[in-house]
């Protein structure tokens, strides 16, 4: 499932993201979710996230 909906993410599950420092290389972090921090229903790019471990990025993937 990607990440585009913000219906589909909850704390508490693993995604894989994209944080900002990577977004030119594509590389995807792993972690689970603290809190969610886009406001809208969905984005083009990926809801924004923090990970438990404080990072932040975009949601590119969520693991099932």
């Amino acid at each position: 499932m990607n990440g585009k909906n913000r219906s589909d993410i909850r704390p508490g599950i693993t995604v894989d993201i994209v944080l900002k420092k990577d977004q030119s290389t594509g590389a995807l972090t792993r972690g689970v979710v603290k809190d969610i921090l886009t406001n809208s229903a969905s984005h083009p790019h990926g809801i924004k996230v923090r990970l438990q471990d404080g990072q932040v990025g975009r949601v590119k993937q969520i693991v099932e």
